[in-house]
Order: structure tokens, then C-alpha cells, then sequence
């Protein structure tokens, strides 16, 4: 799944700091109900992608029940986690 198409579908911009508060919580709640629905794996984790950064995620063991895809959530929530803390220097 393409980043920038699916800010354009759940959110109408691929620019999120231009989207009112209203907005953003109805295009995560049209999130939600489209990562519920999604049976292919990774697309689901494309969704699930998204909602973290928007701090709208389930819980992993909620979110995949295959341990794998919970193991690959968390590698990807370090690695996000990595990029947000300064560098020192």
C-alpha cells in the first residue's frame, strides 16, 4: 500500500498537518473499521502501520494473531521509536 494514497483515503490530503482535528478522527475511525475487515495480511499490516503513527493502534495480541506478524509489529514499533529519539551530539 502506498503511504500518500492512503492518507488521501482516509484523511482526503496526503498532508496530515493540514487536517482539522474532526477530519482525523473520522478518517482513524474509517481506519479501524477497514483494518477489522481486512483478511489479507499484509495489507492489514500496511493499517495497523498507519494507526500506530496516529497513536489509534490495537494491542498487537488483539491486532494479529499469528505471532509472527505480533513479532514484526513490535520490530517496526522499535524501529519507529528508534527515529523519534535524538541524536546525540
Amino acid at each position: 500500500m502506498d503511504f500518500p494514497m492512503l492518507l488521501m483515503r482516509y484523511f482526503g490530503t496526503p498532508d496530515l498537518a493540514s487536517v482539522d482535528p474532526a477530519a482525523l478522527a473520522d478518517g482513524a475511525e474509517r481506519l479501524r473499521v477497514d483494518f477489522g475487515m481486512e483478511t489479507d495480511r499484509s495489507r492489514r499490516f500496511a493499517l495497523w502501520t498507519l494507526m500506530h503513527f496516529l497513536g489509534v493502534a490495537p494491542d498487537l495480541d488483539v491486532a494479529f494473531d499469528d505471532p509472527a506478524d505480533r513479532d514484526a509489529a513490535r520490530d517496526f514499533m522499535d524501529l519507529a521509536a528508534s527515529m523519534e529519539e535524538p541524536e546525540d551530539g
